[in-house]
């Protein structure tokens, strides 16, 4: 059952760090005027990115660690949520990322973009959330 304690861990870890971004670090970087958004918001994402992509690969890892050794579809499920942050980013994301980063000069479209980008995170706090509540879910029904 360590594997299935440690996958809760680490999407609890990984849906903690995405809420903060959503619930506090966006809505006071949008307070800020269009180039002082976009300055704060590169930094803030490669540092992110590095440490959320580390938390999403390991809750896959260790929620299939679980799921092959205790069993359960529900370990399985976390493990494939907490794996799906990797496409959604790639996919959904990064045309909006590599869009930001690569822009110099802010303006009132890159203020839409950061916006837009925030509700695209979202998704990956809701994919870190159900795949904590699957693991929690599994560690309940092999506890009793």
């Amino acid at each position: 059952m360590l594997f299935g304690h440690l996958a809760l861990t680490v999407a609890a870890l990984f849906t903690g760090a995405a809420f903060y971004i959503n619930f506090a670090e966006q809505p006071a970087r949008l307070q800020l005027d269009d180039q002082s958004l976009l300055t704060e918001w590169k930094p803030a994402y490669q540092r992110g990115y590095t440490m959320q992509a580390s938390l999403a690969i390991a809750g896959f890892v260790l929620g299939f660690l679980a799921w092959w050794q205790i069993g359960g579809s529900t370990f399985i499920l976390g493990a494939l949520l907490m794996l799906a942050n990797w496409p959604w980013t790639l996919i959904a994301i990064l045309p909006t990322n590599n869009t930001l980063l690569g822009t110099a000069v802010a303006s009132p479209e890159t203020r839409d973009l950061v916006v837009k980008w925030g509700y695209l995170h979202a998704v990956r706090t809701a994919l870190g959330g159900l795949a904590m509540l699957c693991f929690l879910w599994g560690l309940s029904s092999t506890s009793g």
